[in-house]
């Protein structure tokens, strides 16, 4: 590095922050220089200490292609007290030791180890060593350690050292912009369930920066969808415990747009991202939401693929799934394309406190596309399968026979739907309740309960293949 070196300003112009979600951000910055003409060297202080320094783009705002890159160099080694004393083994040093008496004494020595090292990524303690001028030899002795200069190369903050050559001598604004790690974003929801069948809808997005840096009144952008990257080497970073929260607001504090293959939230007011920080902001709110509230018998469910033989499978006591289902439209009060996250989901008892009743996970959902979240099993609706029949027709051919019955235990109606999968070939000679065939491999039986009722049903199964 050439020395003396500029140091290129912040401006008052805010960065813009973009987070994907693959847990990577993307910064661009403005900053201020006054350059001589010729060589010089600039410093880039204040750049996160998890930067990809293979993404660095640079740009002249004032004049476009007035300066070359010549070199680009970052330092990271930061200073700290451990830092300080392994680079200081072997070196001269003052000891300000403290005596059992509780007197303190100046020894003057040299330091042979330091209290730690980093060995192949890893902390290996060591214990101090001093060998002092008089000749003794203390190990980890108490008291300060002084020692005479911070070592060469040592720095307060990640830095940037460009050597550049500059063709103007003047101002210049210039455009930094890169890739850093240690940033990412989620999507967390809350349904809760009315009476009857509306819900309200709430989601926010919750930030964390553990990038090494802080960005000012940023103008912050959110990326949702499988952005494609070649992952780089993990760097080691420590991850900070505060936490801020923005309280979600009445009204969305985001801009969705349409970008690539992806989707784009702008927040629509500046934000302070902070170092080792959390913030949660408001991303939509809905009331009305229509929803239904579906039990599912599935017996087979991710069983894979069946073919009839003696042992019977998928049976036994049964307890029915619990779904609730909603269309992601803007008739139904929503219609903005959701992000991954989590979906808690909350109903009112009769008191009119809320109650937890369920959490699922949702994939990137688009438009106009229907949400289905398994929140649990059912507790007083039952269901019991059982083979009534098994018969082998030739080596390819068998006949079977189910019963299925379905037991509500409620003081209410239900409606509970019944999946029954078959493969191969199949043809149903007789059922005691009409089905629906949903494909190619599942029936459906719509089961309507009184209160308190149970019905059974009954079908046989031809498989062939």
């Amino acid at each position: 590095m050439l020395l003396p070196y500029l140091i290129a300003m912040q401006t008052a112009v805010p960065p813009e922050v973009t987070i994907y979600n693959g847990g990577f951000g993307f910064v661009k910055e403005v900053r201020s220089l006054n350059l001589t003409a010729g060589q010089q060297s600039v410093a880039v202080e204040d750049v996160p200490a998890l930067i990809e320094t293979n993404s660095v783009a640079i740009r002249s705002l004032t004049a476009a292609g007035s300066f070359d890159v010549l070199e680009q160099n970052y330092q990271y080694d930061l200073v700290n007290a451990q830092a300080i004393l392994d680079k200081a083994v072997g070196g001269k040093v003052k000891l300000h030791r403290v005596l059992p008496n509780g007197q303190k004494e100046l020894v003057e020595g040299t330091l042979m180890s330091s209290p730690t090292a980093i060995v192949n990524g890893g902390t290996t303690y060591n214990g101090m060593v001093i060998r002092t001028d008089d000749g003794r030899i203390l190990l980890n002795p108490s008291g300060e350690v002084e020692v005479a200069s911070i070592p060469e190369g040592m720095i307060s903050k990640p830095t940037l050292l460009w050597l550049l050559d500059s063709h103007r001598a003047g101002a210049n604004q210039i455009e930094l912009s890169y890739l850093t790690q240690g940033m990412n974003w989620n999507s967390d929801y809350v349904m809760t369930l009315g009476e009857g069948n509306e819900a309200d809808f709430r989601g926010w997005v919750t930030l964390n920066n553990n990038s090494g840096a802080t960005f000012k009144n940023a103008k912050l952008k959110l990326i949702a969808g499988d952005v494609n990257r070649v992952v780089p080497t993990p760097q080691t970073m420590s991850l900070g415990t505060a936490a801020v929260f923005d309280a979600p607001r009445s009204a969305p504090a985001f801009e969705e747009e349409a970008l690539f293959e992806y989707h784009l939230y702008t927040l629509q007011r500046p934000a302070t991202v902070k170092d080792k920080e959390q913030k949660q902001v408001s991303l939509l709110e809905a009331s009305g939401v229509t929803f239904e509230k579906k039990l599912i018998v599935d017996s087979m469910l991710n069983f894979g693929m069946y073919y009839p033989s003696e042992g019977e499978v998928g049976t036994g006591d049964i307890k029915p799934l619990v779904k609730v289902e909603f269309l992601n439209k803007k008739e139904n009060q929503l219609g903005m394309p959701l992000p991954k996250g989590k979906v808690k989901v909350y109903q009112r008892d009769k008191s009119g406190s809320v109650q937890m009743v369920g959490e699922d996970q949702i994939d990137h959902t688009p438009r106009d596309e229907r949400v289905s979240l398994t929140i649990g099993r059912s507790f007083d609706v039952r269901a019991t399968r059982k083979r009534t029949n098994f018969k082998r027709i030739n080596s390819r051919t068998f006949e079977e026979s189910f019963e299925i019955e379905v037991r509500n235990r409620k003081e209410t109606a239900e409606k509970v739907h019944v999946y029954e999968r078959h493969f191969a070939q199949w043809k149903i000679p007789s059922t005691s309740i009409e089905f629906k065939k949903l494909d190619s491999e599942t029936m459906e039986y719509l089961v309507e309960l009184k209160a308190n009722e149970v019905k059974t049903i009954k079908y046989t199964v031809i498989t062939s293949w």
